[in-house]
C-alpha cells in the first residue's frame, strides 16, 4: 500500500441514489475494493470521494463496482479536432493514448473527420491533460469551440426535467382516482362524481401506468438493493404500493359476476402515493441543486477565453488551451484568465473575489496577478505561471468541493442508523399488519393492509439522509463566499468546539511589514530636508527597515536626490554622502563609534522602544539631527476582531518569536491579556500541546512557514490567506481575507451550521419516531403518509438552505 502522502484522490458523480441507505451501500461496496484507503459517499451531493493506491485499483474499477451495485457514474464528454494525422494508424495511436489516461472512460478517434470524442470523469482528468497527451503522441488537439462555449447541462437539471415530466404524467392519471377517493367521504358527498370513476377496470387502467411506468424506478431500485443484500427507500415504496395495487387487482377480479360495482379498492392509494413521492423527489432535486450554488458561482468567475501572443500573432483561445509561459494580453475591463506575472503595463485590479477587499489593488511589472480578478483601467501584458487546476481559483473550488463532499462525524452516525433503518421498518410494518389482522380487526385484510402501507411509507429515511450533507454543503458554500475555506466537513463541525485561540503576531495580528511611524527632528532642523537626505541615503540599502523608511518618505511626496557615496555597516546602519553632506543612519552603537552625543533624546528613544518600535538615529555631518522609528503596525481590524472573539467566550493568546517587550506592547494595543514571547517555531508546537493537555480545544492562527508545524498540531489550524502556501497546506481552514475578523466569522459559521444540522436531525428522527406509531395505530391514511414523507425531506432541505442567507459581520 502506498503511503498516505502518495495516495491518489478522485471524485465520481453518482446517479440513481434514492436515499441515505443507497449512499451507505455504495460507500461500503467501494471500501471493500483492494487499494481503497478511504471512501466517502455524499447523498446530497450525489458524489463519491475516494483515496486509493493507483497500483492496486483504478477509477475504472470504481465505476464497475458502482454499476454492479445498481447505480450509474455521471461523466462528461469533450470533442477535439486532431491535427496532423496522416493515416488510420495515427488515429489508433491517439485513441490508445487517450484511453490510457486515468479518468478517461472511453475515447474514440475518427480519422476521416479528424475528430476525437472522449467520455471522461472531470475530477480525474482535465481537458488540458488530454491535449497534452495528444501532443506527447505527436499531434495537436484543439477543443471544439461550440463544445466548450455551450453551457454544460448540469445532470441535476436533467434530473429535474425528468422528474417534472414523470410528476405531470402521474398527476394526470392519478387525479380521477383522487377525485373518486375524496368524494367518497360523508362530508364531501356533495361533490359530483362521474360514474365511470367508480368502475374498477377504469381505475385499474389509470393505476397500472403509474404503478409500473412511473413507479418502475422503485422496482428497479428495490431489486438492485435486495440483490446486494440490503434495503433502501425503494424497497419500502415498492412494498407499500405493490401491496395496495395487487390487493385491489385481486378484489377487482374477485368482483367479476358478483354484481357489485364498487368493492374495497386501493388503486388510488398506490397511484397517489407514487405521485406524491415523485413530487417530493422533484422538490428535493431542485433544493439539492440550489445547495451547490457556491461552486457554480466560483466556476462562473473564470474567464472563458484568453488573448495570447503566439507565433508572432495575437489570437483568442479557450481558457483550457492556455499553457504555462504563454504571453497574455489583458485589456481594461477584462478578467485575468490565469495566474501569472505582469511583464508590461500597470493597472488597478479588483481582487474582491479572492480577498473580499472592494478597493482595487495597484499592480505593475513584476507583480503577480490571479485568474478571475478584473483588470480595471490599464493594459497589461502578463506571463502565465499557473494554469488549469493549479490556479488560485481552481484550488479554492477544490477545497470547497472537498469540504462539501466530506463527512462530519455527526453525519456518519446518521448514515449508520439509516443503513439498518429499512429492515427494522419492514419488521414493524409486518407486526402492525398481523396485530390488526389477528386482534384489532380480525379477518379484515383490507384494514390491516392499509396500516402496513402507511407504516412503510411514513418511515422512508430520506430526511435522515439529507439532514447533515445539505447543511454542510450550504454552510461551507456560504462560508466560501465570506472567504472562509473549510477543508472538510469534520473541520466545519469541530470549529464550534474551540475554546482557545492562539494568534501568531507577525502577519496575523500585525501587517507583517514594517512601516515608517515616527519622525522627530532636532530643534532647528527642517523636516522636509531631513527626510529627503535620509530617504536618499537609505534607498540603496536592501534591509527591510530601509525599504520601509524609503517607502514612507516617498508617500509624503518628498523627492529624493542623487546619492554620491554609500556604505552599509552590517548590524549597525549605513554611512552615505548626499548633496555634499555626510549622513549616518543607525543604532546607538553606530553613533558611539562616530562619537556623536545624543544627550536627552535617549528618553524619547527608550519611550518609542517601549512601544515596540525600532528606532534609528540620524546624524548629519557628524552632528545628531533627529530620529526615525519603524514598526510592524497592527492591522486596523485586529482590535475589533479580538473583542469579537472574547465576546464569543473564547480565550485569546498571542504567541511570537519577538522579544517580550515588543510583544506586550502589541498585545496591550489590541486587548490581548496573555502573551507568550521569544518562542521558536518548534516552541509554538510545544505551547499548543501544553494547552491541549489542559483540556482546551485549540485553534492556531498563523501565516508563515514557521507557523506550519503549530497549525498542523492544533485541533483546528487557521491560515491567513495572505500568507505562505506552506501555512495554508498545513491548516484546516484558510482565511482568504487576511483579516482576524474571519476567525470569529469561522466560529460563528460553524456554530450556526452545527445548530442547523441538529435541528435537521431532530426533525428527521422525531418525524419517524412519531410517524411510525401514529401510522401503526391507524391514525394515518397511506396517501397522507406519502404527503408527510415528501414534506419532511423538503422541509429538512429548506431548513439547511437558510444557511445560504447567513449574514456575518
Amino acid at each position: 500500500m502506498e503511503k498516505d502522502g502518495q495516495l491518489k484522490e478522485v471524485q465520481l458523480q453518482i446517479a440513481g441514489m434514492t436515499c441515505a441507505a443507497c449512499a451507505t451501500r455504495v460507500e461500503k461496496g467501494l471500501k471493500k475494493l483492494d487499494g481503497v484507503a478511504e471512501a466517502n459517499v455524499n447523498f446530497a451531493l450525489e458524489k463519491a470521494t475516494l483515496k486509493y493506491n493507483s497500483e492496486a485499483v483504478s477509477p475504472a474499477n470504481f465505476q464497475e463496482k458502482i454499476k454492479d451495485l445498481g447505480y450509474d457514474v455521471v461523466s462528461e464528454k469533450a470533442e477535439f479536432d486532431i491535427i496532423g494525422m496522416t493515416c488510420a494508424a495515427c488515429a489508433t495511436r491517439v485513441e490508445k493514448g487517450l484511453n490510457k489516461l486515468e479518468g478517461v472512460n472511453k475515447a474514440t478517434v475518427n480519422f476521416a473527420l479528424e475528430r476525437a470524442s472522449v467520455e471522461y470523469n472531470p475530477s480525474a482528468v482535465t481537458i488540458s491533460e488530454m491535449r497534452k497527451q495528444v501532443e506527447k503522441i505527436g499531434y495537436e488537439a484543439k477543443v471544439k469551440q461550440e463544445d466548450v462555449s455551450e453551457q454544460k447541462t448540469d445532470h441535476r437539471e436533467k434530473e429535474i426535467k425528468k422528474q417534472k415530466m414523470k410528476f405531470l404524467f402521474s398527476l394526470l392519471l392519478s387525479f380521477p382516482l383522487l377525485w373518486a377517493m375524496v368524494s367518497h367521504f360523508e362530508f364531501t358527498s356533495f361533490i359530483y362524481l362521474p360514474e365511470i370513476f367508480m368502475n374498477p377496470w377504469f381505475q385499474l387502467a389509470l393505476a397500472t401506468p403509474v404503478q409500473f411506468i412511473i413507479g418502475g424506478q422503485f422496482y428497479v431500485g428495490a431489486y438492485k438493493a435486495l440483490r446486494n443484500k440490503s434495503a433502501n427507500m425503494d424497497v419500502l415504496v415498492a412494498l407499500g404500493t405493490s401491496a395496495a395495487y395487487f390487493y385491489s387487482l385481486y378484489s377487482s377480479i374477485k368482483s367479476i359476476g358478483s354484481g357489485h360495482q364498487m368493492v374495497d379498492l386501493y388503486f388510488e392509494t398506490s397511484a397517489v402515493l407514487i405521485t406524491l413521492i415523485i413530487l417530493g423527489k422533484l422538490f428535493e432535486a431542485r433544493a439539492k441543486g440550489r445547495s451547490s450554488e457556491a461552486i457554480k458561482k466560483l466556476i462562473g468567475l473564470q474567464a472563458k477565453t484568453a488573448t495570447v501572443f503566439r507565433d508572432g500573432m495575437e489570437i483568442d483561445i479557450l481558457l483550457e488551451e492556455v499553457v504555462i509561459g504563454d504571453i497574455i494580453y489583458v485589456k481594461p475591463g477584462e478578467k485575468v484568465p490565469v495566474d501569472g506575472e505582469i511583464i508590461e503595463g500597470r493597472s488597478a485590479l479588483d481582487e474582491s473575489m479572492l480577498t473580499g477587499e472592494s478597493v482595487p489593488v495597484d499592480k505593475t511589472i513584476g507583480d503577480t496577478v490571479i485568474g478571475a480578478t478584473i483588470n480595471k483601467n490599464g493594459f497589461l501584458k502578463m506571463k502565465a505561471t499557473k494554469v488549469g487546476k493549479d490556479t488560485a481559483l481552481a484550488q479554492i473550488i477544490k477545497v470547497v468541493e472537498e469540504a462539501q463532499g466530506s463527512k462530519a462525524p455527526i453525519q456518519r452516525m446518521a448514515d449508520q442508523i439509516s443503513g439498518i433503518f429499512v429492515p427494522i421498518v419492514v419488521g414493524i410494518a409486518i407486526i402492525t399488519f398481523l396485530v390488526w389482522y389477528l386482534f384489532v380487526s380480525p379477518g379484515e385484510f383490507a384494514v390491516a393492509l392499509e396500516k402496513l402501507i402507511a407504516v412503510l411509507v411514513i418511515a422512508c429515511p430520506c430526511a435522515l439522509g439529507l439532514a447533515t450533507p445539505t447543511s454542510i454543503m450550504a454552510g461551507s458554500g456560504r462560508a466560501a463566499e465570506y472567504g472562509l475555506l473549510f477543508k472538510g466537513g469534520e473541520h466545519l463541525e469541530l470549529t464550534h468546539q474551540i475554546t482557545t485561540i492562539v494568534l501568531d503576531k507577525t502577519g496575523t495580528v500585525t501587517n507583517g511589514k514594517p512601516v515608517l511611524t515616527d519622525v522627530a527632528t532636532k530643534h532647528g532642523v527642517d523636516e522636509y530636508e531631513f527626510l529627503q537626505l535620509v530617504g536618499t541615503a537609505e534607498k540603496q540599502s536592501e534591509h527591510p527597515l530601509a525599504e520601509a523608511i524609503v517607502k514612507g518618505i516617498k508617500e509624503k511626496n518628498i523627492s529624493l536626490l542623487a546619492i554620491e557615496q554609500f556604505e552599509a555597516i552590517p548590524g549597525h546602519g549605513i554611512q552615505a554622502k548626499v548633496d555634499g553632506k555626510e549622513i549616518l543612519v543607525g543604532t546607538r552603537k553606530l553613533m558611539a563609534d562616530f562619537n556623536i552625543e545624543l544627550g536627552i533624546v535617549m528618553t524619547k528613544i527608550e519611550q518609542l522602544e517601549e512601544n515596540g518600535k525600532t528606532v534609528m538615529i540620524v546624524a548629519i555631518d557628524r552632528e545628531y539631527s533627529g530620529i526615525i522609528a519603524v514598526a510592524d503596525t497592527v492591522k486596523e481590524t485586529s482590535k475589533e476582531a479580538i473583542k469579537r472573539m472574547k465576546d464569543l467566550g473564547l480565550e485569546v493568546i498571542m504567541i511570537t518569536g519577538d522579544n517580550n517587550r515588543t510583544a506586550k506592547a502589541i498585545a496591550d494595543e489590541v486587548g490581548i491579556d496573555q502573551v507568550i514571547g521569544e518562542v521558536l517555531p518548534e516552541g509554538k508546537v510545544n505551547e499548543v500541546k501544553k494547552l491541549q493537555k489542559e483540556g482546551k480545544t485549540v485553534a492556531m492562527v498563523g501565516d508563515g512557514i514557521n507557523d506550519a508545524p503549530a497549525l498542523a498540531v492544533a485541533d483546528i489550524g487557521m491560515a491567513i490567506g495572505t500568507g505562505t502556501d506552506v501555512a495554508m497546506e498545513a491548516a484546516d481552514i484558510t482565511l482568504m481575507r487576511g483579516d482576524l475578523n474571519s476567525v470569529a466569522d469561522a466560529i460563528i459559521m460553524s456554530r450556526k451550521t452545527i445548530r442547523n444540522i441538529k435541528q435537521n436531525l431532530f426533525w428527521a428522527f422525531g418525524y419517524n419516531t412519531l410517524g411510525i406509531p401514529i401510522a401503526a395505530l391507524g391514525f394515518l391514511a397511506p396517501w397522507l403518509a406519502g404527503a408527510a414523507m415528501a414534506f419532511s425531506s423538503v422541509s429538512v432541505v429548506i431548513n439547511a438552505l437558510r444557511l445560504q442567507k447567513v449574514k456575518l459581520k
